[in-house]
């Protein structure tokens, strides 16, 4: 069975769709056998959401010739318990943004899961998110290729 790592944002839109996609290339291109998937935590505040995926996440994606697979360009999808029950590591994107979330709808999971500090647009000039979570995918990857060698941390 393939070891997954799941990305949460809120809305499944912007930040844990880049890091969905980016992680999936990197460790396609790194030969770690590891999936990412994303769910967004309350992706109904997404109602003025144009499209599938952001447009600055596909730009940030194209700007790196990442390409977006018609499965990757999926509409944004609400996180279930099923999701965290079945992946291998799960990182919400931003701590202080979804530990209420998942306080609120996930409260057995809320200490096992990991949390980042990737803020959402906004609050942070466009290129910044793109930094943080390619910094952080890297680590994800190393982490993924210890634990896919059962090796220790």
């Amino acid at each position: 069975m393939q070891a997954t790592v799941l990305f949460l944002c809120t809305g499944n839109y912007y930040r844990s769709r880049f890091a969905e996609i980016l992680f999936n290339h990197g460790a396609a291109q790194q030969g770690i056998n590891w999936m990412a998937d994303s769910r967004g935590l309350a992706t109904e505040l997404g109602v003025n959401n144009v499209g599938p995926i952001s447009r600055y996440a596909v730009a940030g994606l194209r700007a790196r010739q990442i390409p977006i697979a018609a499965a990757e360009a999926r509409f944004p999808a609400q996180l279930q318990a099923a999701d965290l029950a079945t992946a291998t590591l799960t990182i919400a994107l931003d701590e202080t943004e979804h530990r209420p979330y998942m306080t609120q709808r996930f409260p057995a999971w809320l200490d096992r899961i990991d949390y980042w500090r990737v803020a959402d647009l906004g609050l942070l000039p466009p290129t910044m998110p793109w930094r943080a979570s390619k910094q952080r995918c890297w680590r994800c990857w190393n982490g993924a290729r210890y634990r896919a060698n059962g090796w220790a941390r």
